[in-house]
This record gives structure tokens, sequence and C-alpha cells, in this order.
């Protein structure tokens, strides 16, 4: 099947913004003598809390209660200075570019709410070459679940198959394979560590990636374990 667009998930594979949170609830377990292990965490990656609840595990564990409406700005405040001192992670901006100058359509769907993503796009001054942004918002369910790909190929006018989507997490590799689409799985800091199996490939970074390059990672077919 012929790539005819491109689908970006945002957190952690545009913007590294998965690091700062997860070091912030990290902290915030710390705070409370307790400790929050990357391998569980990593289940709300690319999805939201429905999967792993960070704040009830924390709960469960102190077994105290805990003054969420102080730890909860805390965490925003923090989270967010540290993201507002980041750049695009490398590669994006080059590929993005290169998207534009072809004419080949692009869309961002993300398991995040509008109001974060969007000014994060704009911050990092490439909104404009996405024809489309799909965030929670948008669906009923976020992803493991399909919608999100699915509303972003339509937003794009071309069948999910036909679209390539670039993911950092399990959780949207799940939805790329229950949408129909072909995955390239560039994980982050936090999810290195795991497993794609499943993906059409997996990239270190998309720095130096071109987009034909990408497209016939898309099209090929979907490797194996051996």
């Amino acid at each position: 099947m012929a790539i005819n667009a491109l689908i970006f998930d945002f957190d952690g594979l545009i913007l590294d913004t998965e690091t700062p949170v997860f070091e912030a609830w990290r902290d915030c377990y710390a705070a409370h003598g307790q400790t929050l292990a990357l391998e569980e965490y990593v289940g709300c990656v690319g999805s939201d809390f429905g999967r792993f609840s960070p704040a009830s595990q924390l709960e469960s564990l102190h077994q105290e209660t805990i003054n969420w409406s102080f730890w909860d700005q805390w965490r925003s405040e923090r989270v967010w200075r540290l993201v507002m001192q980041k750049k695009a992670l490398p590669g994006i901006f080059n590929l993005l570019e290169e998207a534009r100058m072809e004419g080949f359509p692009c869309a961002v769907a993300s398991s995040s709410p509008r109001r974060w993503v969007e000014p994060l796009l704009q911050k990092l001054e490439i909104r404009d070459f996405f024809k489309a942004v799909r965030c929670l918002d948008h669906v009923a369910r976020p992803k493991p679940d399909p919608s999100l790909f699915l509303a972003a190929a339509d937003a794009l006018n071309v069948p999910s198959a036909e679209a390539l989507v670039l993911e950092d997490s399990l959780n949207g590799l799940l939805a790329a394979k229950a949408a129909g689409s072909p995955c390239v799985a560039v994980p982050n800091a936090i999810t290195r560590h795991l497993d794609f199996q499943g993906a059409a490939a997996r990239l270190e970074s998309l720095e130096g990636v071109s987009l034909q390059q990408l497209r016939e990672l898309g099209s090929a077919p979907v490797p194996t374990a051996s």
C-alpha cells in the first residue's frame, strides 16, 4: 500500500514532554517516601491514566491523605517550566519542511488535550505544517483506541491504511495497528526499553530520516518475530 500522509504523535515524538512528566511524578512519589518504577509508569504513556494511574497507586502505597491540590499544581508548574525550555526533537523540523515542499499532508494525533498540544505547536513554530490536529477533545477514547488515528486520516482525506503513523509509545502502536495504519516507532528516553514488535520499523531518532525513507518503511511488509 502506498503511503500518502504522515500522522505524528505529539508527546515524546515531536517534543520531549514525557521525561519532565515522569520525573515530576517520580519526585512526588519520593516526597511521600515511595518509589515510582518506570516499568509501571510506562503503561500510561501515550494514553491516559485509565491504564495506569500514578495518583491512585501513590494513594495506595502511602496510605495517608495526600494534598492533591498542592501536588497537582506543583507538578503542573514544574512540568510546564521544563517543557517551555525544550525544542522540537531532532529531525522533526526538517521532515515537516520536506513534506511541505512536496505537498505531502501531515497531521497530529495526540491523547493529550488540545489546550496542551496547540500552544506547544505554536511555541515550536510548527503548527502551520499540519493540515489537522486531533486531540483527546475530538474523540471518546484515547489510544490504544484507534479513534484518534482514524479521525486524523479522515481529516487528511486519506484511507487510514495510507497514513503512516510515527509513534513513541506502545499505546500508540496498538492504536495505529487497530486503525489499520502502518507505524514507525521512534522511542524516547521513557519508552526506549520497550519491545515495539509489530511496528513497520524502529528508529532511534528522526534526525537525518527523509520522507522517502519513511514512505518506503511504511509500505514494506511488517517484520515478524523469528
